[in-house]
């Protein structure tokens, strides 16, 4: 079971949920930009919540082959789904057969993709994850982005996958992405780093995303947050979703690729459930304003969060279910 590569498009590899537990070797984290439609994907197509998917650029994605009956599910935002022309909903398994076409096209807003299949992308684990880290060229695919002509073969799938064709998840359950969005953030212990107000300047203030963002971080462009004794700090644990502000007094968010330590001041750290969505905020269009919340409040976000999606799965009756069984 495989899936071949016709048009790679834009930094289109292999995430899964990442190799934590080797940050203190230095060796980032990594994983999926977007958690929820990686996971998402995954539990369409009956996968483990972790399982090695195929993470694309919305804006340039890419165009597969299938060289087996295969079970897939496209989450995330900004792209559209056509199997031999024929157009499939986003947050749908779909069944794609030999010699078939999966072809994905740009559509609107969003960033980040992901196509699972039924079993998942079995290339070899590094250090326990099939992520790719480009830097360093580790996991994935040789450690690189794929590229025309690639061959990604599938662990073999369990023997009821058919029966996940068309089954797709309920609205409610898929998360409000947008290019406008407000954030959850809890602030940081060491606010005495910074100038009085500046973290007020922070929840009033709108910030875009820069360019010159990438997956190791988002540079945001706003209100300068001022420091109250310089940026730079020791250097200690860099967290995913960390808001770090070096001596420009602009943001840094901190994102699937980044270093495991960090030397600049932190204002505040994003909460897991409002990930997604800064996710999807695409380079120079995005902006985002954020929203203080507790430690308590977060967890519940994402107690909220991860229950919604587990009870989300329905089994469609209608023509797509029927199509594509």
């Amino acid at each position: 079971m495989a899936l071949r590569v016709l048009e790679a498009g834009l930094l289109c590899s292999v995430q899964d949920a990442g190799r934590p537990g080797y940050e203190r070797f230095g060796v980032p984290v990594s994983g999926a930009m977007d958690w929820y439609a990686l996971r998402a994907a995954n539990l369409l197509t009956g996968n483990l919540p972790g399982a090695a998917a195929i993470e694309f650029l919305a804006f340039a994605p890419p165009v597969f082959e299938a060289e087996s009956d295969v079970l897939l599910a496209g989450c995330g935002a900004g792209f559209t789904i056509e199997v031999d022309g024929v157009p499939i909903p986003r947050w749908m398994a779909f069944r794609a057969r030999p010699g078939q076409n999966v072809r994905l096209s740009p559509d609107g807003a969003g960033c980040w993709g992901v196509l699972a299949a039924a079993g998942g992308i079995n290339t070899p684990p590094v250090l326990g994850s099939r992520s790719t880290y480009l830097r360093a060229r580790l996991g994935g695919l040789e450690g690189r982005a794929l590229i025309a002509g690639d061959r990604l073969p599938l662990v073999q799938a369990g023997r009821d996958w058919q029966r996940r064709a068309g089954s797709r998840l309920r609205p409610d359950a898929i998360p409000a992405y947008a290019q406008e969005v407000t954030l959850e953030i809890i602030p940081s212990a060491r606010l005495d780093a910074f100038a009085p107000g500046a973290l007020e300047t922070l929840l009033s203030e709108a910030y875009t995303v820069s360019p010159t963002s990438d997956r190791m971080g988002y540079r945001l462009e706003g209100a300068r947050l001022a420091h109250a004794r310089g940026a730079d700090i020791l250097s200690e644990g860099a967290p995913l979703g960390a808001l770090q502000v070096p001596g420009s007094g602009q943001p840094l968010l901190l994102m699937s690729d980044r270093q495991p330590t960090g030397g600049y001041t932190k204002i505040a750290t994003l909460t897991s459930a409002s990930l997604p969505l800064a996710a999807q905020c695409r380079p120079g269009e995005g902006r985002m304003r954020f929203r203080a919340v507790t430690v308590n409040q977060a967890q519940a976000s994402l107690r909220g969060m991860a229950a919604r999606l587990e009870r989300a799965i329905e089994t469609d009756e209608d023509e797509w279910g029927l199509r594509w069984i």
